[in-house]
């Protein structure tokens, strides 16, 4: 009896395993064709693929005139523009934090003269410019390192509290106002950061304030860069403009796509 016993318990046993076995295969079987996509199924949720920005590129993803508001007009010169009311030495006294703020300030006033707000791109660049009367847009692309540009980001937010109100003192010797505000910018790219920017103070013996939209977007490792004022005031229009059309074209270009020749009536 107890051999029949012995053997009884070993088929159980046996079927047992044979059974978890099976359920196993099944599970793996299951799981195998529930993760392979069958034919003509769509994989619509699958990021696009993004390549480097190139010197070609960068200039694609430039704007044209059709993607502002308003009569601007392209110009060739915009590499050597250069707003004299811009350069100054910060008064770093009347910071109540000294050297750190001021710091801050006077590397804006000089980002926006020399136009390399974000620092000199490590990569590929490009720039354009527009006129219309009196103000002056500038528009650049460029790719730049992720730790970078991190930081430039951190550092833009901090200004219009760092640098809300503070004195330059020009070339002439003469004490310029500078005010910095933050701006609304449309909700495009990964980041974005809108400041206006007010300097005010005699030029050429002249009182003269001068006014600009600052507007930086990150798409990616690349970014946007764009300034537009001058004597007359800020476009705002313009600017968000800018951002707008900008932001989708840089994306077409990163995506392998050839960005349309005008702005589309639905952007």
């Amino acid at each position: 009896m107890l051999a029949v016993a012995l053997a009884v318990g070993t088929l159980l046993a046996t079927a047992a395993c044979s059974d978890d076995g099976d359920d196993s295969a099944s599970a793996d079987s299951s799981t195998t064709a529930s993760a392979t996509p069958s034919a003509g199924q769509g994989t619509a949720s699958a990021s696009p693929t993004v390549t480097p920005l190139t010197s070609a590129g960068a200039q694609t993803a430039l704007i044209t005139a059709g993607d502002l508001e308003d009569n601007w007009t392209q110009v060739k010169t915009a590499a050597s523009w250069r707003d004299r009311m811009l350069i100054g030495t910060v008064d770093a006294a009347q910071f109540l934090t000294g050297k750190t703020q001021a710091a801050d300030c006077q590397r804006l006033l000089d980002g926006l003269y020399d136009e390399d707000l974000l620092g000199a791109p490590p990569g590929p660049s490009a720039l354009t410019g527009f006129t219309e009367g009196e103000s002056r847009l500038l528009y650049q692309v460029a790719a730049y390192k992720p730790a970078s540009l991190d930081q430039s980001f951190d550092w833009l937010k901090t200004l219009p509290t760092a640098c809300d109100q503070f004195n330059a003192v020009g070339s002439d010797g003469s004490t310029r106002t500078v005010q910095v505000v933050t701006a609304s910018l449309p909700k495009a790219g990964d980041t974005r950061q809108g400041l206006t920017v007010t300097v005010a103070g005699p030029s050429g013996g002249t009182p003269v304030t001068l006014t600009m939209d600052v507007a930086v977007v990150r798409v990616g490792d690349d970014a946007i860069t764009v300034t537009n004022g001058g004597t007359d005031g800020a476009d705002h229009d313009s600017t968000e403009a800018a951002v707008t059309h900008g932001t989708t074209r840089l994306k077409d270009v990163q995506e392998g796509r050839t960005p349309a020749s005008e702005p589309s009536e639905f952007d």
